[in-house]
């Protein structure tokens, strides 16, 4: 399935309670975990240290940190949809977000997104969308919450 694509406010709002779509499935590698684990300076051994959590770790394996899963999400949602005759786009909030598992190092997880709810405030798009981090194989999610994202419609 195609990127979903969005002209104006008016076709975006008629997308309200729809499933709008999911990403292709991505990797999460320790080269990704250690870059992130660098760019963040959180070193904490469960996310970098290999060969210890291959014996202290109830996963007997590293896992990447929560929020490497939730700073995917922009590139994810760029795979599911693609907003036409904007001046700009802004990340506005996250709502009930929540953690459900942690992501072992070497898993494969993707983005499911649903319009929770759509607002045009004085003429900026507010979008409210449903989304699940999906670990491959697991039926419980990574990452679930409410994204909020300020689209500035030309």
């Amino acid at each position: 399935m195609g990127k979903l694509v969005i002209n104006s406010y008016d076709e975006f709002a008629a997308h309200l309670g729809q499933d709008l779509g999911a990403s292709d499935w991505l990797l999460v590698d320790q080269e990704r975990i250690n870059l992130f684990a660098d760019a963040t300076l959180d070193h904490q051994w469960i996310h970098v240290d290999v060969e210890r959590a291959q014996k202290e770790s109830q996963y007997k394996s590293t896992i990447a940190h929560g929020y490497l899963t939730l700073s995917l999400l922009p590139y994810m949602w760029d795979q599911i949809i693609e907003v036409h005759n904007i001046k700009m786009l802004v990340n506005y909030g996250m709502d009930k977000m929540k953690f459900g598992l942690p992501v072992i190092t070497g898993s494969r997880v993707r983005l499911v997104t649903k319009l929770h709810n759509i607002e045009n405030l004085r003429g900026i798009c507010k979008a409210e969308i449903d989304f699940k981090i999906e670990i491959e194989g697991q039926r419980k999610p990574a990452l679930q919450g409410i994204a909020s994202f300020l689209y500035y419609f030309e």
